[in-house]
């Protein structure tokens, strides 16, 4: 089996001291479940095993057993070439998907030549109840509509995402940051008018303030914005 043989490839790279400083950064993932692979390794990986026959098996092979299989799998997908394709293997491989990382890692090329087409599955993904399937929509959101195919609604879907999730709300504040980065006129009074819940809302002014694509000037404006406690009194 295809399965088997990705096994041996990615245990024949494996960077045991990696692993160690990799599972830290996973909340949730046991260190037996991860190998410990490089992701430049692991892209190297993914260009071969897509060029293969049979490679379908694997990304249907689901739940795969180890988290390096997962941030394999997010390559390969990433690689896929045809959008409707790439959109049916992101909708079967999203529900498996249970960290951060492995979220996102996974970036299709494709996706950048059909925008028009990509919008409604954001919208759907979005409007999902699953943690990284939320996450992954506001990532593509912020990837490909914070340019020239801006809309001042983007945002507001954004803003109206209600959760309690930790890696939902700290997507949602690294929109807005990278918001304020390149439309911060359109994404400033969703700061000034406290239309964020107050964690997010601080989070979104403290990544702003790392950025380097933020002026000093901005900067100083934000940080008088930031809420006092998490309750939003200021």
């Amino acid at each position: 089996m295809i399965t088997e043989e990705i096994r041996k490839d990615l245990f024949s790279l494996q960077d045991i001291k990696y692993r160690e400083f990799q599972v830290k950064l996973i909340p949730g993932c046991k260190i037996e479940k991860m190998i410990g692979v490089r992701t430049p390794d692991l892209k190297a990986l993914a260009k071969k095993y897509f060029k293969m026959d049979g490679t379908e098996e694997f990304l249907h092979d689901l739940p795969h057993k180890y988290f390096d299989e997962d941030q394999l799998h997010a390559f390969i997908i990433s690689l896929i070439k045809d959008f409707e394709s790439c959109v049916k293997e992101v909708d079967g491989f999203l529900p498996y998907v249970n960290n951060w990382a492995t979220c996102d890692q996974m970036s299709p090329v494709i996706f950048k030549k059909h925008r028009e087409e990509l919008l409604p599955h954001i919208k759907r993904w979005i409007a999902s109840d699953e943690t990284y399937t939320i996450r992954f929509g506001i990532g593509m959101l912020m990837q490909h509509f914070l340019d020239d195919a801006f809309d001042e609604s983007y945002p507001e879907m954004v803003a109206n995402v209600s959760s309690d999730e930790y890696y939902v709300n700290m997507m949602r504040a690294w929109y807005f940051a990278t918001a304020l980065a390149k439309q911060y006129e359109n994404a400033l009074p969703y700061i000034t008018e406290y239309r964020l819940d107050a964690w997010t809302h601080n989070k979104t002014i403290s990544k702003a303030v790392d950025s380097y694509r933020i002026t000093d000037e901005q900067k100083s404006f934000l940080k008088g914005l930031r809420l006092a406690n998490k309750n939003g009194s200021k």
